[in-house]
Formats: structure tokens, C-alpha cells, sequence
């Protein structure tokens, strides 16, 4: 078992085995909840984590996924650029990891999950000299009226530097940073906001201007990035004191 972190109840592994990866697909779609079975050709090339809950039989309660990939000019064989116009992003020279299909089982809701979530990422991070962070992340439903302080909350503090922003590329989508004249409020921001993204967004992390409307996972997801190298101190010492 390739064990990256043991916290109180929970493991993080890599995946070891084709029944590993059929467990986090079971999981992912009992998690999303799209009526058909969620897997793609992205789960072969991509390494798996698995949170496990010691106390009820090491059930998997959460999963994940993660494409490494060399340098930003593979940036193109990434899943979120079948969403996003991420050219600019092929100019980025160290290694990056997308981090995608992230779930938790809907019968969990111990904050702690998602706590040694990041730390599992923090130990990959740190053992494969990771630079950039980045993947889809997605709000529930794909109307956006109950996210428009969340939305303007990421125009006015989080949107991508221009010199990585990405594009428009996906046929439907919600042009927030355009349309939005809104100031925020920031309590019913912060409520709204998908959890994975917070904790982004606490780390300095940033997203694109607009968000995609993808009617198959029934979702609205933002571009989102993170530098490694662009981490606050003080949070970078909280996620290796998880990950130790």
C-alpha cells in the first residue's frame, strides 16, 4: 500500500491496483450523481488518491485524481482544456499537477476529510517538485443566481493574472467578471463557495473570468489555479504540519 499520510481515522494511498480505481469511480459516481457510471480515458494516465476511514472498515470516503504533466506546453492534453482556451498557460515552465474528480462521500461530512485531502497533495506536491496546481472547480447545479455573490467575490479578489488567464472555449458560459457590476457580500460569498475552492482561494490561489455551464455533471466550474511558490508562509506551514 502506498501510504502518503495517516491523520487520526483517515489514510490517503495511491491507488495500487484496476480495483483501486474502480473503487474511486464507484465513488465518484455515487458522488456526482450523473446516472451512468463516471469514467473517462483520463483515469489510465492519471494517479488516484484514496481516503480511507480506519474506523468503518476502511471505507473510501473521498477521491481524487492527478494528470502530471512536464511543463505548460502539455498543458493542452489536460482535462480542463477540453473547457478552457489555456494557451497562455503553455509559457509556464515548471511541473504542473491537474487535480480533478474530487469527492466525498455524501454520508461524510467530518471537515477533516478534506484536511488530509490537501495534505495527501502537500506530501505529492513536495515528492515530485510540483509548481502549479490546477483543475475545475465546480459549484452544484448550473443556475447562478444563488452564486452571484460567490461570483462576485471572485471577480473582485481571485481572477487569474493576465498573463495565465484563460480563454473562452466551451459553447455556454457564464461571463461573471463581464456581466457582474455587484459588490459582494462577503459572509454569503464565503457560504456559497464550494469548499475545494476556498481552500484554493486561502492559498492564494486564482480562476478564470468566467464559468462553464457543463449540463452533463450538472455543474458551473471555474478554471482555478495555484503557485505553489505564490503560497502564504504561514498556510504552506499548516499543510506540511498535516502532511508530517
Amino acid at each position: 500500500m502506498a501510504l502518503l499520510l495517516g491523520k487520526g481515522r483517515y489514510r490517503a494511498r495511491l491507488a495500487q491496483s484496476p480495483e483501486d480505481v474502480a473503487a474511486a469511480q464507484d465513488l465518484r459516481t455515487l458522488a456526482f450523481g450523473t446516472g451512468q457510471p463516471d469514467k473517462d480515458d483520463f483515469d489510465p494516465v492519471c494517479a488516484h488518491i484514496l481516503i480511507e476511514d480506519a474506523r468503518a472498515n476502511h471505507q473510501i470516503v473521498c477521491c481524487f485524481r492527478m494528470l502530471t504533466i512536464e511543463h505548460g506546453s502539455e498543458i493542452d492534453r489536460s482535462y480542463s482544456a477540453r473547457f478552457y482556451d489555456l494557451a497562455a498557460l503553455r509559457g509556464f515552465e515548471g511541473r504542473m499537477v491537474e487535480m480533478g474528480r474530487f469527492c466525498i462521500h455524501p454520508d461524510w461530512t467530518d471537515p477533516d476529510i478534506l484536511r488530509v485531502a490537501w495534505g495527501a497533495m502537500t506530501t505529492y506536491v513536495d515528492k515530485n517538485n510540483i509548481e502549479m496546481l490546477f483543475g475545475c472547480s465546480s459549484f452544484a447545479g448550473t443556475e447562478t443566481a444563488e452564486y452571484l455573490d460567490a461570483f462576485a467575490m471572485l471577480k473582485h479578489r481571485h481572477l487569474a493574472p493576465k498573463r495565465w488567464l484563460p480563454r473562452v472555449k466551451a459553447p455556454n458560459v457564464f461571463r461573471f467578471a463581464a456581466r457582474l457590476r455587484r459588490k459582494p457580500d462577503a459572509k454569503k460569498a464565503m457560504l456559497r463557495m464550494p469548499p475545494l475552492l476556498r481552500t484554493y482561494l486561502m492559498m492564494g490561489g486564482w480562476v478564470s473570468d468566467h464559468a462553464v455551464v457543463d449540463r452533463h455533471m450538472n455543474t458551473l466550474h471555474v478554471f482555478t489555479g495555484l503557485e505553489i511558490g505564490a503560497i502564504p508562509p504561514a498556510r504552506k506551514r499548516l499543510l506540511r504540519a498535516v502532511a508530517g
